[in-house]
């Protein structure tokens, strides 16, 4: 598994967004199918630069996956991820006060067919000033589990 952080990448492979294109991915074995390809560029770097400051800083948080997306963990749980929308994702819990944070947040809905996820909320890129707060706030719910 490539992780696009570690390797520069072609220009010609990014599309007008600054996404990169599985398509013409030139990194990826698996022509985007598998890996983090699908993923913003810059969406990937904001979420990797809180996850190494969370797994530096907190000796029980690692990095890992969720539904095949880069995660944070806190003892093997998750607590926070990267969607495959670029947004990023934040375990709050149920009775978590939406009116308590000053952002609107939507809840995370990654099935179709499915209600969303319980305690579970996403917030995007454009509002990624607010990924660090949630993220402590997610922490903070998931060692008080």
């Amino acid at each position: 598994m490539f992780h696009l952080l570690d390797v520069v990448i072609d220009s010609k492979v990014k599309n007008e967004l600054g996404r990169i294109n599985p398509l013409k991915c030139l990194i990826c074995p698996y022509g985007g199918g598998g890996c983090f390809c699908s993923f913003g560029i810059m969406e990937l770097e904001a979420f990797e630069e809180i996850r190494k400051f969370y797994c530096r800083n907190h000796p029980e948080v690692t990095q890992g996956k969720m539904m095949s997306s880069p995660a944070i963990h806190y003892k093997n749980k998750v607590f926070a991820f990267l969607s495959r929308k670029n947004n990023m994702v934040f375990k709050l819990g149920k009775g978590f006060d939406l009116n308590s944070i000053k952002v609107e947040l939507g809840e995370f809905s990654p099935f179709k067919t499915k209600k969303p996820l319980s305690g579970w909320y996403e917030l995007g890129f454009e509002h990624r000033e607010n990924w660090m707060p949630l993220t402590e706030l997610a922490l903070n719910h998931i060692k008080s589990e």
